[in-house]
């Protein structure tokens, strides 16, 4: 249909998409303990000791990042 992609355009896009993204988690990591919550013990996040055993479930962590990273990634593909 006529429309051209440029493969450098394209690589180096995502290039630089990947790069705010790790930085962004970066940032969240180095920082992580002077935010007003923290990711991995927010409501929903379950933990279960035993004696030897400990099982742990983020539930409300993944929930919280699968719904960031949707948005952030429908405002990406939003744009033309």
């Amino acid at each position: 249909f006529g429309l051209q992609l440029d493969p450098q355009r394209e690589i180096g896009r995502w290039l630089l998409v990947t790069g705010v993204v790790l930085a962004l988690t970066g940032g969240l990591l180095a920082f992580g303990t002077k935010l007003p919550f923290r990711l991995g013990r927010l409501p929903g996040d379950f933990v279960i000791k035993r004696d030897a055993f400990t099982f742990y479930m983020p539930l409300g962590t993944t929930i919280l990042v699968s719904v960031v990273l949707t948005g952030v990634l429908w405002l990406l593909r939003r744009r033309p």
